[in-house]
């Protein structure tokens, strides 16, 4: 039997995991494994998609799923006390463990990031803001601490504001990293909401949307000189961790 791999999250219609996963398949001739995209629009759905396809050993899970799958899990890796936030779920005997592997994936990529300039900014001295509060912006949120990067998580409706996010917050935060869909395909001329003007060439502006390959958010960043970053490189160092997961 064919052993099934597949995205839960809604919409789905940006992702690029199934491209990903079936080039992998075809390019290192793995045979008898198959990944698809399942939108549900509930997560309560989840326990009638796991009778549906008894084949399925892993998942993997994005918004706005990340958070609330918790409470289907059966066993969770101990980093997810910390983070409270799960992307890739490892099925076994029908029980269901989650780990985060964002973790690798942003980590890694960050770093790589930002040693390409440590010439331009004080990186040991660096402060983030992170744009949202969803699971995404837990998984960032723990990365930063493991790198000891001091943060504040900017909210629409909590904490900071994005309406507090004056020239000198921002001049003070020279990483910021959107964790919010906002600039997503289809809807690729929307950013989020900050002072612009106020980016220096000494920014880091990452983005975790990777479709499109350049967001708004990012073009604003380097009108103003800021280096910038998409999601993609993250995607894939994620989604190899959770293939290896999936072997264990």
């Amino acid at each position: 039997m064919t052993q099934l791999l597949g995205l839960i999250g809604y919409p789905l219609s940006h992702s690029f995991s199934k491209k990903y996963f079936t080039a992998k398949f075809v390019q290192e001739k793995i045979q008898g494994w198959q990944y698809e995209l399942f939108p549900i629009e509930n997560i309560e759905q989840l326990p009638a998609l796991l009778k549906k396809h008894p084949n399925l050993v892993g998942l993997n899970v994005t918004a706005p799923y990340k958070q609330k799958v918790l409470k289907y899990l059966d066993e969770i890796h101990p980093s997810i006390t910390q983070i409270e936030a799960v992307n890739c779920i490892q099925i076994q005997n029908g029980k269901l463990k989650g780990f985060n592997t964002d973790v690798i994936g942003f980590q890694v990529s960050m770093h790589s990031f930002l040693t390409k300039s440590m010439n331009v900014v004080d990186i040991p001295n660096l402060k983030a803001l992170i744009l949202g509060t969803g699971g995404a912006a837990k998984a960032v949120a723990y990365s930063l601490e493991q790198l000891n990067i001091p943060f504040q998580q900017v909210s629409r409706n909590a904490g900071l504001r994005y309406a507090d996010l004056d020239e000198n917050m921002i001049l003070n935060h020279k990483l910021i990293v959107n964790t919010t869909p906002v600039g997503t395909f289809p809807n690729i001329e929307n950013a989020p909401h900050l002072p612009y003007e106020s980016l220096t060439n000494q920014h880091f502006l990452y983005d975790l949307v990777y479709n499109p390959i350049e967001t708004m958010f990012m073009k604003k960043g380097k009108a103003q000189g800021a280096s910038v970053e998409n999601g993609l490189a993250m995607l894939h160092l994620q989604a190899e961790a959770a293939w290896d997961i999936w072997q264990m």
